[in-house]
Order: structure tokens, then sequence, then C-alpha cells
């Protein structure tokens, strides 16, 4: 019998890019799937709402140095996004910096959302964020795992205006250095 522990499973290889024109397709068609929308409304968006959201992104990246990128897994192939933005609504963490994944079903549970959150960490240190917000709905146990793992902080729970869900808003500082799970 060894004394060794099993080793962790190696981080996938993922990349993010810009999102480009394609992309708006891409990812209305793998947020189609009701389970990925979820926590995210219950409904997809129109396609015309993802060809406005990946044209911001491209601009947010130009203009800020992030954005919500396109990920891409080991074979290149498109499976979501993940990245920062300027928190987009009235309510909530008005002024604050959010960091936020939507992968594709058939991504989940394969640690892809981690690791692209890390990177976007990385990018995001690099641009001069002081700190992110992840806002998370109670209940998306998924995504408070990648946000534990990522050493984030629980500092307020709050009720969405319009579906009157609970929710989390966890915080990292990015100043602090290299702090847990990064």
């Amino acid at each position: 019998m060894s004394d060794t522990l099993p080793s962790a499973p190696a981080a996938p290889v993922v990349r993010l890019r810009v999102p480009t024109d394609e992309d708006a397709l891409v990812w209305h068609r793998i947020f189609a799937d009701p389970e990925v929308m979820e926590f995210h409304g219950g409904v997809p968006a129109e396609l015309s709402e993802y060809e406005e959201l990946t044209a911001r992104q491209r601009r947010h990246d130009a203009e800020r140095g992030y954005c919500l990128w396109t990920v891409l897994d080991e074979g290149g192939e498109a499976v979501g996004f993940t990245g920062a933005q300027p928190w987009p609504h009235p309510w909530g963490p008005v002024g604050e910096i959010e960091i936020g994944w939507r992968l594709a079903r058939r991504a989940w549970g394969r640690g892809y959302a981690t690791a692209a959150a890390r990177t976007t960490l990385e990018r995001l240190r690099s641009a001069g964020v002081p700190s992110v917000v992840a806002m998370v709905v109670a209940e998306n146990e998924r995504s408070i795992a990648v946000t534990r793992r990522l050493g984030m902080e629980l500092v307020e729970t709050f009720s969405t205006p319009v579906s009157q869900r609970t929710g989390y808003c966890f915080r990292l500082d990015l100043r602090a250095g290299e702090g847990p799970g990064i």
C-alpha cells in the first residue's frame, strides 16, 4: 500500500479569444439549452441580442483590455464564454467589475469554467482591475463551486428584482497577490 495520495486531475487546456461575429451564432446555439439557461432567465436570448453582446465585448476588450471571451476547448471548439465586464444592471454591485461564465451543457464538469476563470483573473490583474464580484443564483451549485475554487468570499445575499430569486455576491481582491486557488 502506498502512502501517496492520488493527484488531482490536470486542469484542462482552454483558450480565450475575443468574440467574433460568428460567435454570436455559436453562443445562440449552445445557450438554447434550457438547462444552460436555468439560472439566466430560463430561456435563450434572440440571435440579435447575442450579436449585440459579442459586438459590445469586442469594444470592451479594445477599450478596457478585458471582456466576456469565447472559451475554446482543447480541440479549438467554442464551448461558451467567460470573462468580465462592468456590472450591467442598475441594482446590485453598480460600478463593480463582474466575472462570469456560461458553458454549453457538454462542457460541464470538465474544469473548463475554473480554468477559464483563472485565466480571466490573470488578465484582469494585468489590466489593473482591483477586484471582481460574481453574482450567482443561490441554487446554482456549480457556479458557487467555481467561486470557491477561485478563492472568492461571500459578501452579500440579495434578491433579484424581477424573479425574486435569492442570490449571492462573491468578491475577490485582485491586489492582494496570489489568492487561494489561483
